[in-house]
């Protein structure tokens, strides 16, 4: 087995070490929040009302 192959198997378990980590996060989260916190823009509004113009 050459260095590419070992390269390749150990990105491979880095992809899938981190697809866990984000399922056990998203898991995590989900539990911890409620969906409309999750969802809310508060930020987003602020934004657009500093955007607005006046002439």
């Amino acid at each position: 087995m050459d260095i590419w192959n070992i390269l390749e198997y150990a990105a491979w378990a880095l992809s899938a070490m981190f697809g866990a980590l984000m399922l056990i996060n998203l898991i995590r989260i989900d539990t911890s929040y409620d969906n409309d916190l999750l969802t809310s823009s508060r930020e987003g509004e602020i934004e657009v009302s500093a955007e607005r113009h006046t002439i």
